[in-house]
């Protein structure tokens, strides 16, 4: 009982440094999504995508200069590549955050970790209109939540192209993680973040401080084949990675 009125407190310390997502987020209750340890023999921690869907993401790749690739279109590229290996062996799941209504803070939680999640997650990003502004801490603070429900280990990944702009502090959001939540790590992919003069050292050092704070990686990405290899080195499961190749099954995740 303790650890549980531990788990509630730290809930609320959290929320209080987030901006509310103008739309209602409803977490579901662990117990709502099915287990099976069977579903994923080699890697023992979910995780959950959060995944920039601020208008930013519908900009070119190339600052500037005309370019037939954006941003997005090159994120939902990489995941295509490297989500259904990861998939197979860890359950994943979404939220986006910057969806919908223009300049508005909306985050959705799109589904808790599931197993084989690869084409349900291509299926919500690739249909996404990327419109809003970037509330990436609030977004964060609802996948934590989603590991509240339980004591494993959980891994937060985050997507960004941009600074947090609807009044979240991504390094005290770091830092009240490691106090109350110190099975739960978040990795931050920063993605074409040089491409914009609005964002500088301080937004580059606060979402790199809510990495590190929480014994994440923080990896710049500048293109799609940076993206792939960001998404298997904060996807990938450790376990799986350890096991020589004559132990892995066929068309596993190398």
């Amino acid at each position: 009982m303790p650890s549980r009125h531990l788990r509630h407190a730290t809930l609320l310390l959290l929320t209080t440094i987030a901006i509310v997502a103008t739309a209602n987020v409803r977490v579901p209750a662990a117990q709502e999504v099915p287990f099976d340890d069977q579903d994923r023999p080699y890697c023992t921690e979910d995780a959950m995508i959060v995944f920039d869907a601020s208008g930013s993401m519908a900009g070119n790749t190339v600052q500037g200069l005309f370019s037939d690739k954006t941003r997005i279109g090159e994120v939902r590229a990489a995941l295509a590549q490297v989500l259904p290996g990861v998939t197979r062996f860890r359950r994943v799941g979404l939220i986006t955050y910057g969806p919908g209504p223009y300049q508005q803070c909306n985050v959705r939680l799109n589904f808790p970790p599931e197993p084989n999640a690869s084409q349900h997650i291509l299926g919500i990003v690739n249909e996404i209109n990327p419109a809003g502004k970037t509330p990436l801490v609030n977004a964060v603070v609802v996948a934590a939540r989603i590991f509240e429900h339980v004591s494993a280990p959980g891994t937060i990944v985050l997507l960004t192209d941009g600074e947090e702009t609807c009044g979240g502090d991504p390094c005290e959001l770091g830092k009240l993680l490691k106090q109350k939540s110190e099975h739960l790590t978040v990795h931050v992919i920063g993605y074409q973040l040089r491409s914009f003069r609005w964002t500088g050292a301080q937004s580059y050092l606060q979402t790199k401080c809510l990495a590190e704070e929480t014994g994440g990686y923080y990896i710049t990405a500048d293109n799609r084949e940076d993206l792939i290899e960001a998404f298997r080195k904060t996807l990938g499961c450790p376990m799986m990675s350890a096991l020589p190749h004559s132990a892995l099954p066929h068309g596993a995740l190398r």
